[in-house]
This record gives structure tokens, sequence and C-alpha cells, in this order.
């Protein structure tokens, strides 16, 4: 299943089309994009009997799938080959700071560009679809109601000034875009296993698996849970893999006009304009 938010209100995307779940469900769900996660298992059961569209499908109608999440985790360093072109060596536990809600936008947003040194980081992105408080790591997938794509874009002067600040560096307005939908678990053959990658003007950046991560997203789920508890509709940017700009010799940003595209195996691509 593909959950989609269209203009602001929560769909269902069909083979042929979108259902509006606030029209399917004569009101049981929805419009809220948010609200099918509060409601999860209810709705999980209720998804399946939905098979007709109610419109067409509007690419440019499409919106953040989770644009209110109570809590944003991101994890730095959680790919072997980024921690190695970073210099740094595999960690024990995972680099976890968080990105600010207000920075999350759709999957075809612009990328408004105010600094020089923005950089791209393509993620994996895990919405939980259940409460996980002391998850143990094998329950993990059980709490995810799906993924997304998402990118994690850096301002590397803000994020690493004043001895390093990672969360307002990565909360810049817009530098977070997620989409274009959220897909259940359930339609990946392996989901610990895609490939994932994103290019700069048609230039390939990024280019991996996410098979390469140091902590999986059932670990990643085990870890934080052991933390603070996990909401419905909450996100977990997962990591970026190796490619970054700032990684390079010499380092490259994003510049303005330039399209960046991010893609991940079975979930879609999103596009961002930097403006």
């Amino acid at each position: 299943m593909r959950i989609a938010n269209i203009d602001g209100r929560a769909a269902i995307v069909l083979p042929d089309g979108i259902a509006d779940i606030a029209t399917v469900s004569d009101g049981r769900f929805g419009p809220d994009p948010m609200s099918v996660y509060s409601a999860w298992d209810d709705f999980v059961a209720f998804a399946p009997t939905v098979t007709t569209p109610t419109a067409p499908l509007d690419e440019a109608a499409l919106r953040n799938p989770v644009p209110l999440p109570r809590q944003v985790f991101a994890i730095g360093l959680n790919y072997r080959q980024h921690a190695a072109e970073s210099g740094r060596s595999s960690m024990d536990v995972p680099a976890t700071f968080t990105k600010f809600p207000a920075a999350l936008a759709g999957p075809f947003d612009d990328i408004e560009l105010v600094v020089e040194t923005a950089d791209w980081e393509v993620e994996l992105v895990v919405v939980i679809g259940r409460t996980a408080d002391r998850v143990a790591e094998a329950d993990g997938w059980s709490h995810v109601a799906g993924l997304a794509i998402g990118q994690d874009i850096s301002d590397r002067t803000l994020q690493f000034a004043a001895g390093g600040q990672f969360s307002l560096g990565k909360s810049r307005r817009g530098y977070g875009p997620i989409g274009p939908w959220v897909v259940t678990v359930d339609e990946f053959d392996d989901p610990g296993n895609l490939r994932l990658g994103c290019s700069v003007d048609g230039e390939v950046m990024q280019d991996a698996r996410t098979d390469d991560m140091i902590f999986s997203v059932p670990r990643l789920i085990a870890e934080l849970s052991a933390v603070v508890p996990l909401w419905p509709g909450d996100v977990i940017f997962t990591g970026t893999p190796h490619g970054v700009g700032v990684a390079r010799t010499p380092p490259r940003f994003l510049q303005r006009g330039q399209l960046l595209e991010t893609w991940i195996e079975g979930i879609g691509t999103i596009r961002n304009r930097c403006v």
C-alpha cells in the first residue's frame, strides 16, 4: 500500500488513480494525513477494501506524506562507506540528532539556498505506525508503518559551527523533503536491502544499498525506543551512504538552479529544484 498526501488530504495510491481516504471511509479516517498513523491497525484492516479511485493521480499535488510528526530522529554516519569517507570509525551506538519538524518539505518542493555550503544526503525514511517503547530488535519492523525517500539537506557551515550543532544545521526551511508517498513494509521483498541514490543535474552523486547500514532499521528502533517512546507518525532519517559533497576533493555543494533527484528502489523518486 502507498499512502500519499494530496494537497493536504490523506489518500491511498492505486494502480489507476488515488482514493481520498476520508471520502472512501465515510469519514472514519482522514482527511488529515497524520490521522492514518494514529489509527494504524484499524486503517491497515480497512485499506484492502479500497479498490476504486476517487480521482487521477496528479504528481504536482503530492505533499509531504508525514507533514507533522511529533518527533523526527536522524542518524549520522550510519553507512560503513560514509563513515570511512568521513574519517570516522564504526560506532557502538547510533549517532543520533533531530531535524526540527518545521524543516520538513514535500517531494517536489524547491530547496531555498541561503548559504553556499548546502549538501545532499539521500536517506531511507522510516515512519512509525505503532507506539514503540523499549522494543526488542527482533520486533522492530512490526512497529513500522512504511518507508519513504528523504533528503537530509545539510548546511555544513552551520552544522559544524559552535563545536557542532547538527540539529540546527540540518533544519533550515525545506531541508527535509520526504515522499513521494509512504510504502508499507509488506511491499518489499527485503526492506533491509534497498538500492538508493541521488543525482545533481543528472550526475549521480550517491549510489548504494541500505544493507551497508551499520545499524539496521530494527536496531535503530530498539536503540531509540530504549531511551524515549516512538509514537505513531514519528519519522526516522536512517543515515546517508557515501558520496556526500563535503567529503569530495574539492568539496562540492548545491547551487541555485540545480535539480536534485533522489530515488529508492521500490518507492520511487523525488525531485527538488534549488532556488
